[in-house]
């Protein structure tokens, strides 16, 4: 599930402007590049009004008119973030908004063109990565997708973090083993190698992965070469 966050600079703890040349965060790079966002809306017009905005932005917009195939479309064009427009406040909207998460092969943005306020914390519970509120205004939909896009760019670097460490770990657990080292000396290891072949650590630790599950298992092999070791008690 998604972290939710609401539109608004000051819920998500940022000190971001943008649009008018104003300060941002640290993760520009990515929030600067061009985005492929799938927009979903039944209505024709309210539809294309915010594909249009978000071409004039510089992003590259994918419409979709059925709400219902928001899950196949994502799964089959990879956009980097859905944008599902939501006109009613009721029940079925609801449903259908907890259905498109779970289908979706991307973050869920829904941009909520309902007024009641029990309405949008009800959407906000549905698993959607944020939400945001209608707004007529380019420039401030504009800053809203800053906001909400830097959360997932940093969002999706601590994880990628996470999964960097993990490999490395595993690479040391392997080292250990095999050289019959503690993990101080094991990770030595991996830095020494990284720096003599001029390689990231993390490629290094992900090709011991690799040769790893190549090589046969060293218990295994040595209980073949030795047929009596198994019958050492008798």
């Amino acid at each position: 599930m998604w972290p939710v966050a609401g539109a608004s600079a000051y819920n998500l703890g940022f000190p971001t402007r943008s649009c008018n040349g104003a300060k941002r965060t640290t993760m520009d790079p990515m929030i600067n590049a061009p985005l492929r966002i799938l927009v979903a809306d039944g209505r024709q017009e309210r539809l294309q009004e915010v594909a249009d905005t978000l071409t004039g932005l510089g992003h590259h917009a994918l419409s979709e008119l059925e709400l219902a195939r928001v899950g196949p479309v994502t799964a089959a064009e990879r956009p980097d973030v859905a944008i599902v427009i939501v006109g009613e406040g009721s029940e079925h909207a609801l449903s259908m908004i907890g259905k498109i998460v779970h289908e979706a092969a991307c973050p869920v943005i829904a941009l909520l063109d309902v007024e009641d306020p029990d309405f949008v914390k009800e959407a906000a519970k549905r698993g959607i990565f944020a939400y945001l509120t209608r707004s007529e205004d380019t420039r401030e939909l504009a800053s809203s997708f800053d906001i909400v896009l830097q959360r997932f760019a940093e969002y999706h670097a601590l994880e990628g973090a996470f999964g960097r460490r993990a490999v490395t770990e595993r690479a040391k657990g392997i080292l250990m083993e095999r050289h019959a080292v503690d993990e101080q000396e094991a990770f030595n290891m991996l830095r020494a190698e990284a720096r003599s072949a001029g390689r990231k650590l993390t490629d290094v630790a992900e090709a011991i992965l690799a040769s790893h599950r190549l090589l046969p298992n060293r218990h295994l092999k040595q209980s073949a070469s030795d047929p009596g070791a198994r019958h050492s008690d008798g």
